[in-house]
């Protein structure tokens, strides 16, 4: 792609960023060529890299902590390694949580609500710190920090598939983290999204990530293949009639492009969003 493309595609990636945000990962976007193949990037995937060790993430965490603090995370471990009976080890768990993540230190607020969903085993539970590994994963730079919260996301997602082996939700959740985070099972990602689509065509979670991965890989004849098959059964969605629109201006289609961002607009019922697709239209006029 030429550069003013490559601009041009970024601000169709921030629309969309703010357009998928119900509730799953959502990370940057570059574009990769893998011909043959429906899928995509979005973010370059994590190489094979060694995960983080959490006690030496906790060792550092540690030391910016008041000594007040200190001394009642202390105690709460104290609790967790000596407690025997389960419930007062979920409490403690929780409690640790609730400290870190007041001590805005996600990661470490995110490995104890981990350890209180095992502990507890139900898919609610291991859903929701799934999520926070998910949610932190798109923000941080670190790439072995990554790494663990990309493993730790698996397990965690695997654990709630088998409670809940018919939430197809969770099923786009670890497809999406393994196209996105691990670089020798991204097909396996793939896979389990096609799945779900071609079971449940109107699962719309499914629909838009294919696409999104077939936009990112250049595949843009297969987004809009997959994008008009939505549409003719929800015409007016948003998000799908932004992907569709996406998808024709990467081909250089600017006037489809347009004709269906202006269509999109007026179903954006959030100013900012609208505001964005505004000047996204602007941008490939």
């Amino acid at each position: 792609m030429q550069r003013n493309q490559l601009l041009v595609l970024g601000l169709a990636v921030a629309v969309v960023t703010a357009l998928f945000a119900f509730g799953r990962i959502t990370p940057k976007v570059q574009g990769h060529d893998h011909a043959g193949h429906d899928h995509g990037a979005e973010g370059a995937p994590m190489a094979e890299t060694r995960a983080a060790d959490f006690n030496d993430l906790l060792k550092k965490a540690k030391e910016k902590v008041p000594a007040d603090k200190l001394v009642e995370i202390t105690g709460l471990e104290n609790t967790v390694v000596r407690g025997d009976v389960q419930t007062q080890q979920i409490a403690a768990y929780r409690q640790l949580y609730t400290i870190w993540d007041g001590l805005n230190e996600l990661p470490i607020a995110a490995h104890y609500a981990a350890e209180a969903a095992k502990l507890e085993n139900s898919g609610k539970s291991l859903t929701f710190a799934a999520n926070l590994f998910l949610d932190h994963l798109s923000h941080t730079q670190d790439a072995g920090v990554r790494q663990w919260e990309a493993n730790t996301a698996k397990e965690l997602l695997d654990r709630a598939i088998a409670l809940e082996p018919d939430n197809d939700t969770l099923k786009v959740k670890k497809g999406t983290l393994l196209v996105i985070s691990n670089s020798t099972a991204p097909m396996e990602g793939i896979g389990i999204l096609r799945e779900v689509a071609e079971r449940n065509p109107d699962f719309l979670d499914a629909q838009l990530t294919l696409a999104n991965f077939a936009i990112t890989s250049g595949q843009f004849d297969k987004a809009i293949e997959r994008m008009e098959k939505v549409l003719e059964r929800q015409p007016d969605e948003p998000k799908a009639m932004f992907l569709l629109a996406v998808a024709h201006q990467s081909k250089g289609e600017n006037d489809k492009a347009i004709d269906l961002l202006r269509q999109c607009r007026k179903l954006i019922k959030d100013p900012a969003l609208a505001a964005e697709i505004d000047e996204y239209i602007k941008s490939i006029k």
